[in-house]
């Protein structure tokens, strides 16, 4: 296959005499114009590499760190939505997500794990994951017909320090095309962060600069109907030298919007999302699990909250019932520490650290203080004893 070569705006032809009547007005109208010619002419090149025109190879192989294309990838373009519905030949594309056809229909429950894993010792962070549609089940009536990496959502938690290396594959398993965008990389996003169809695979690798709670997610447009099917997830850096010790957990927060009931699972629907009225908004993909199976600490120690909005749409107002934090970072730890705080508002596609000490036992709820979503779902307990 003839990889197409990417065009430039600046390569576009001029627009018609009767459009340049009208756009020419201003610098700003013609460059629109421009960047609305090139995304109807993207999927045309696309479409070059849809399933079954050739055979693939794996992008992985031959691929350098800075995620230059293999032999027979992709164009280094993120895709749109119309290129979207362009490879997925024979296969309806609605704007809900569909369960897979061979899933099991027996989905047990399980409780999405926040405690913060462990640091590697070599300062390097390899992960091969892979994008697929699984049946999630989120509370004992209801599974959802996920988007996901690694067949959860939200994906796995990815801890580093700052400086290290971190080391990423993804392989898509399906037909819709999907993308890694790493809220703590610095990169060429349009190299790195391009989309993959089915059986492919991009690799690249990127040294976070700066500590914090980051957001990773699928970047491939429609943007808010991939983040919001489930492709979302947190990897916290941490400082070069060591914050002082404590009991440390991942919170992500997202809102889920669901079709009704069908074939066992409920979808993911698009229009609702464009609604912007959750049906449910949760912390790590569940409502309510933290209630059922809280979260626990010992009186005298500090606990470390590291807090991710996957969103898609709205803010996580982060409090916990009958303390305050002691310490909240608005940048990267251990910098910019305000003290004594309440509630701080974490917004979509952010993440924050917030830090109490347990001074004394008790049940305390942590919530979304934007108690419409709270009482949604995004609300669990600390159990000190």
């Amino acid at each position: 296959m003839t990889e197409p070569t990417p065009i430039r705006l600046s390569e576009l032809p001029e627009e018609s005499a009767s459009e340049n009547a009208v756009l020419a007005s201003t610098t700003r109208r013609t460059f629109l114009a421009r960047a609305s010619t090139l995304s109807l002419a993207l999927p045309a090149a696309f479409a070059a590499c849809t399933p079954g025109t050739t055979q693939r190879q794996d992008t992985t192989s031959g691929n350098g760190s800075n995620g230059n294309r293999g032999q027979g990838g992709p164009a280094a373009h993120n895709s749109d939505s119309r290129l979207d519905t362009a490879v997925l030949k024979g296969r309806p594309h609605n704007g809900k997500t569909t369960v897979p056809a061979n899933a099991p229909t027996d989905i047990p429950f399980h409780r999405y794990a926040p405690e913060l894993p462990p640091l590697l010792q070599d300062g390097r962070v390899q992960l091969h994951w892979h994008a697929r549609e699984a049946p999630v089940r989120i509370s004992d009536d209801t599974v959802v017909a996920a988007w996901t990496f690694e067949g959860d959502t939200p994906g796995p938690i990815v801890h580093c320090r700052v400086g290290d290396t971190v080391e990423f594959t993804l392989t898509n398993e399906v037909d819709v095309p999907h993308s890694m965008d790493f809220h703590a990389a610095q990169i060429n996003p349009k190299e790195a962060f391009r989309s993959v169809t089915k059986g492919q695979s991009v690799t690249y690798s990127y040294k976070p600069k700066y500590a914090g709670a980051f957001m990773y997610h699928c970047g491939t447009s429609p943007v808010l109907m991939h983040i919001g099917s489930g492709m979302y997830g947190a990897i916290v850096v941490s400082p070069r030298e060591p914050l002082p010790q404590a009991r440390e957990f991942v919170l992500v927060q997202s809102e889920l919007y669901l079709a009704a009931a069908g074939a066992g699972a409920r979808s993911f629907d698009y229009q609702k999302m464009l609604s912007t009225l959750p049906d449910l908004v949760v912390f790590n993909g569940r409502p309510d699990q933290y209630i059922h199976a809280p979260l626990h600490a010992k009186v005298g120690e500090r606990v470390r909250f590291w807090v991710v909005n996957a969103g898609p749409t709205h803010s996580c107002n982060f409090h916990v019932v009958g303390d305050q934090f002691d310490t909240v970072y608005l940048g990267a730890p251990p910098a910019t520490a305000i003290r004594g705080v309440q509630t701080w508002g974490v917004a979509p596609g952010g993440g924050m650290c917030f830090e109490l000490t347990c001074d004394i036992p008790g049940e305390f709820p942590f919530v979304n203080h934007g108690f419409g979503h709270g009482q949604k779902g995004g609300i669990g307990f600390l159990v000190v004893e």
